[in-house]
């Protein structure tokens, strides 16, 4: 569903005499994974992203408003820090203040029919980046695992997701 990716060591590639063979494949890597050219560690960890609005997919039924505005508040606020923690160099701006070159950051729950302790929900990040390309992370988190971690649930399944990135 998601590509696995593999990293070496700078380090290790030189003392290989690898390192510009490699960085030529890398990017023919992520051309062929469908990766825009300047997703990469190096721009993301100084990059500046703008939290939009989170959004809750599947059965709108299953919480209360209250409940829904609570996890939607905690989809924001969870998914910048993440974000912050990954990239300690990065920049978490307000929405309506961004630079062109800011990058976009959609949090998304994907919800199943019911709360049933062995389904699952899917919980995505979406990065719009400034030249129009999109990048999509997402894991599926089960319903127990998340209800175990209780108010920390949006901080963990963020932090899950925020390690998949280069």
């Amino acid at each position: 569903m998601f590509p696995v990716r593999f990293r070496l060591a700078p380090a290790a590639l030189r003392s290989l005499g690898l390192a510009a063979a490699f960085s030529g494949a890398l990017a023919a890597a992520q051309a062929a994974q469908g990766w825009p050219t300047d997703w990469t560690g190096q721009r993301l960890s100084t990059a500046t992203y703008v939290i939009l609005d989170p959004q809750m997919q599947g059965n709108p039924d299953l919480l209360g408003g209250a409940q829904r505005q609570g996890i939607l508040d905690a989809m924001r606020r969870d998914s910048a820090r993440a974000l912050k923690r990954r990239y300690p160099g990065a920049t978490i701006a307000v929405a309506g203040t961004t630079a062109h070159d800011s990058i976009r950051v959609t949090p998304v729950l994907i919800t199943p029919g019911a709360l049933l302790p062995w389904l699952k929900l899917t919980a995505q990040l979406e990065f719009a980046l400034p030249g129009g390309q999109r990048v999509v992370l997402g894991e599926q988190f089960g319903l127990l695992v998340l209800w175990q971690k209780q108010a920390d649930a949006a901080n963990y399944l963020y932090d899950q997701l925020a390690r998949k990135l280069p």
